[in-house]
């Protein structure tokens, strides 16, 4: 029997005096599906990383109170033994990873956990086809989207085979056909494996009649409690109030000024083919929203746009070749808001890396006190000398939009600019998107799994399908 309790937990980040979890008293039961929810920020990834041993080995300072598997003490594991009791799941999948490729990583943790060499194959075929990716098997780790690389994280914890796996929101960056196969798979990880599992997550959808508990981590008082169905339905009913994108989507005009406009276009990478174009253009003022499976190519579009991939045919910005506009100007007008936000950061504090955009933008559209402005109302106020990777993964990505916001592009690409972000934060970040577009003629592309939300932004819907982009009226 592997029971998580928690008891009586508080923990606060070193050089701050405000608790993130105060007298936490939970367990989470054996052979159960937990869910956790509440908003970004409030502190479900940091009790994530200390059921999963990873806190207080990499943060620096130890909480009060305990954690136990069973009647085990977590501190009474060797650390060379903990991934044989807990597996974790990062809503970043890139953090998971230490090797190349797919079959290297899953070797790579076997061997770890001293699996004896006879035994690995057929254990890593059987974690590859629970989790449908046999054919990712040979791939290279970052040539894959970011719903691939969440399979793969959860085929490597398949291969761990630990009684208990936590998750911290996995499926930010994934389609929801894959989303609801996942939640599924971990189903069958909890009935058929006799798991215990539990998952920090903000979207409630596919939840309902899966989970056995609903808990809710308060971000006034810090403290969890567990829900009872009444409560809980009341959360999933509000939830589903903000899950309707109830607008049909104009088709752009051929007289509509285009800023972007793409020729006799083929995207091929690796031998490939992703993207084949005769023509497509990309409308100057307008926000412009790409949906389309995992692994199909969008982010690699992103990548030819901004010049970081090569292409056949031509791309043109402002009418010009974007190969004839030196790389520096390009980037300056055209600037790719990464899905990980860790990509953009070069300094170490939140106030580094908001003086260092504040150092580097072309134009004055947004003063410092514009700036104190979004960061109160997106809740990082007061956080300036704030580590940025001690950030929560929602967290990074409000500090990223802030900062691409400030450099205030001609052009700016979002892709999955909503990853980690509660449906709150969310609609204060479209509010700071159409702001962008309407007081500074901003042209916005933006790749979103998260659909909800997005009706006052968007303006043209374009799909990425049968490697063909193509403009569509309705949103699905």
């Amino acid at each position: 029997m592997t029971d998580v309790s928690i008891n009586h937990f508080t923990y606060e980040y070193p050089k701050s005096n405000v608790k993130v979890l105060n007298d936490v008293d939970i367990t989470f039961k054996h052979n159960h599906f937990s869910l956790l929810t509440g908003p970004s920020g409030s502190g479900k990834s940091t009790l994530l990383y200390f059921i999963a041993g990873l806190y207080p080995h990499f943060i620096g300072n130890d909480a009060l109170g305990g954690i136990k598997f069973g009647d085990t003490d977590i501190n009474q594991i060797p650390r060379n033994q903990v991934s044989h009791s807990v597996a974790m799941m990062f809503q970043n999948p890139n953090q998971q990873f230490a090797m190349d490729t797919v079959i290297h990583e899953m070797t790579f943790v076997l061997e770890n956990m001293l699996v004896d060499p006879a035994k690995m194959d057929d254990i890593i075929n059987h974690a590859l086809a629970f989790c449908g990716i046999d054919k990712l098997r040979s791939r290279i780790i970052n040539t894959l989207s970011g719903g691939e690389k969440q399979r793969v994280a959860l085929a490597c914890i398949v291969a761990m085979d630990p009684p208990v796996i936590v998750l911290d929101e996995p499926f930010a960056s994934i389609d929801p056909d894959s989303r609801l196969d996942l939640i599924k798979k971990l189903k069958l990880l909890q009935q058929d494996h006799d798991k215990t599992i539990i998952l920090a997550d903000h979207d409630l959808n596919d939840y309902q009649g899966v989970i056995d508990e609903f808990y809710y981590l308060d971000p006034d008082s810090h403290r969890i409690s567990l829900l009872d169905s009444q409560s809980a339905q009341h959360f999933f009913d509000n939830f589903k109030t903000t899950q309707t994108i109830n607008k049909r989507i104009a088709i752009p005009t051929d007289d509509a000024p285009a800023i972007i406009n793409i020729n006799d276009f083929k995207l091929q990478p690796h031998h490939s083919l992703l993207l084949k174009l005769n023509q497509f253009k990309f409308y100057q003022g307008k926000t412009t929203l790409i949906t389309g499976a995992n692994g199909i190519g969008k982010s690699t579009l992103f990548n030819a746009l901004t010049k970081l991939l090569p292409y056949d045919g031509s791309i043109e910005y402002d009418g010009k070749n974007i190969q004839k506009i030196r790389p520096l100007p390009y980037a300056k007008n055209v600037t790719l808001l990464f899905q990980d936000a860790e990509n953009q950061f070069l300094n170490i504090t939140v106030k580094e890396e908001l003086d260092l955009s504040l150092q580097n933008r072309t134009n004055q559209a947004y003063s410092t006190d514009d700036v104190q402005a979004m960061l109160q109302k997106l809740n990082m106020a007061g956080r300036d000398e704030q580590v940025v990777y001690s950030l929560s993964e929602g967290q990074k990505k409000k500090l990223q939009i802030i900062e691409m916001l400030i450099m205030n592009p001609p052009v700016l690409l979002l892709d999955e600019p909503f990853k980690g972000l509660d449906y709150r934060s969310l609609e204060v970040v479209v509010g700071f998107l159409r702001r962008a577009k309407e007081s500074f003629n901003q042209t916005q592309i933006i790749i979103s799994h998260q659909l909800s939300g997005l009706d006052t932004l968007i303006d043209y819907h374009a799909n990425f399908a049968d490697q063909n982009l193509t403009y569509q009226e309705v949103i699905k």
